[in-house]
This record gives C-alpha cells, structure tokens and sequence, in this order.
C-alpha cells in the first residue's frame, strides 16, 4: 500500500510539473515532448486504479499517433512563433474570466454527476474472477451510451471530411491520372516501332 501512495504521488507531481511545462514552454517542440510525459505519466495512474486498458489507449492513442502528429507538424511547418506570441497579453483578462467559467461548469457538473445503476453495477463486478475492465467499459459503452458513441463517430468523419475539403486546392497544371483514358488507348498511341539500320543508331 506504501508503495502505491509512493507511486501516485510520482505520477502526479511529474505530469503536473509537465503540463505546466506544456504552456510554459518557450520552444514548441520541447512543449510536445513534455505533453507526451504527461500523458505517460497519466497512464501510470490508470494503471494504479486498474483500468489497464484505459492506460494502453491512452499510449497507444495520444501518445502514439496525436503526439507524434502534434511533433511532426510543429517541427515541419514554418512559423513564427514569436510573431504569434506577441500580443497575446491583452488577452490575459478575458482568457481569465473563460477559464473560470469553464471551472465552475466542470465544479457544478461534477457535483451533480452520478453513474448509472447498470454502469454502477458493471464497474462494481469488474473483476478477473467474473469480468474484465475492458468487458465491462465495453458493455457500458456499447449498451448505455451506443448512440452517444455513433455521434461522436459521425462528428470524427464530417470534422475528416471538413479537413479534407479545407485543404484541397485546385492548381493548374497539375496531370492528373485519367482511368478512362488509361482503358481506351491502345498500343499504336504509347508504342512506336522504328527500323533502326546498321550503323545508324546512337
């Protein structure tokens, strides 16, 4: 039990002390790097509740994929910073009055949240000997929360395609691959035979 306590206290102060890193940070890079710490971090204390499969999404997932996109893109794309950051002052007051409300919303939300008597029963019986914790967020999150679960994969696509329609540029000039074109040619429009004489080549 000692041991736990000891662990918990590590894991949170590294992944405070991390993400205060995150937003501290002057270089955008070292700023990604200690994100991923904090999400490490952030497992190693799923791990301590026992939800194993919740600690190996969040690796698997943010750390490596949305981390490392995060990383590449800032490390890819050319941008100022500097030139960014400046002004950003003015700022402070009217980012201070959103963040406290979003901090009262989350107080009062977590104040009046409360599970389910199905989810209740499901997290209670999450057992190795009866069910597993990942059989048991499945059945809460394919059961009780199935459609909330298809909007927000209907959310992911239409915010892909957006991007995808955003990014897309028309350029003249560009050749562009024709499979209509491909299929009707024959060999007469790509193949010319030429009677090369003796001592006429190159």
């Amino acid at each position: 039990m000692l041991l736990q306590t000891i662990a918990f206290y590590l894991f949170a102060a590294v992944l405070v002390a991390s993400a205060v890193m995150v937003i501290a940070g002057r270089n955008p890079v070292h700023s990604v790097l200690f994100l991923i710490l904090a999400f490490f971090n952030a497992a190693g204390l799923f791990v301590l509740l026992g939800a194993e499969f919740l600690a190996m999404i969040l690796v698997i997932v943010y750390v490596g994929a949305v981390a490392v996109l995060f990383l590449f893109v800032v490390m890819m794309l050319d941008v100022d910073f500097a030139e960014l950051k400046r002004g950003t002052l003015q700022y402070i007051p009217v980012s201070l009055v959103v963040g406290g409300v979003l901090l009262a919303e989350l107080i009062f939300a977590g104040a009046a949240w409360r599970l389910s008597p199905a989810a209740s029963h499901a997290l209670a019986s999450a057992n190795p000997a009866h069910l597993t914790n990942t059989e048991a967020l499945g059945r809460i999150l394919y059961t009780d929360y199935v459609y909330y679960f298809q909007i927000a994969g209907l959310v992911l696509l239409v915010a892909m395609i957006g991007a995808i329609v955003l990014t897309l540029r028309t350029r003249p000039g560009v050749r562009r691959q024709s499979i209509r074109a491909q299929v009707r040619r024959y060999a007469s429009d790509t193949l010319v035979v030429v009677d090369v004489k003796p001592g006429q080549g190159a």
